[in-house]
């Protein structure tokens, strides 16, 4: 598959995730909007370095590692800095339900949607940063009336 396919591939699921994160947050399901928030950003990093380098990315969830990666740990702001450590616990190990019980005592409405504006930011910033920038048009679910 060409580099460009892939960097489209990976894109096109970061879209999907956070229109999920959009549609969950409607029906009031915290934990799943921060979850497919947390593979949004991960999936943008992984769009990144398939852009940026001529092997895949590791197989990881760790944004940290992946923006080291990357080569963005520099340029990343401090804030979203700060809310890639607040997502670490986002990312759900299916087989660990008492992670899911202490990230989920930490979600509501407007934890939500501030994961959800601060994803977009942050995907948008990467995206930005791309060789070959793409545009974005995922669905506003939390802006809707």
């Amino acid at each position: 598959m060409a580099k460009e396919d892939i960097v489209k591939a990976w894109l096109d699921h970061v879209h999907e995730d956070i229109s999920a994160a959009e549609c969950l947050f409607l029906g009031g399901h915290w934990l799943y909007v921060a979850f497919l928030c947390h593979q949004a950003i991960e999936k943008a990093l992984k769009a990144y370095y398939s852009a940026t380098h001529d092997d895949d990315p590791r197989y990881t969830h760790s944004h940290a590692k992946l923006l080291e990666d990357c080569g963005l740990v520099d340029e990343i702001s401090p804030e979203h800095l700060r809310f890639l450590n607040l997502m670490v616990p986002m990312y759900i190990k299916a087989r660990y339900p008492e992670q899911k019980v202490a990230a989920a005592r930490t979600l509501n409405k407007e934890a939500c949607e501030h994961i959800i504006k601060t994803t977009k930011e942050l995907t948008q910033w990467i995206e930005e940063r791309l060789p070959e920038t793409r545009p974005s048009t995922p669905c506003d679910a939390t802006s809707r009336s």
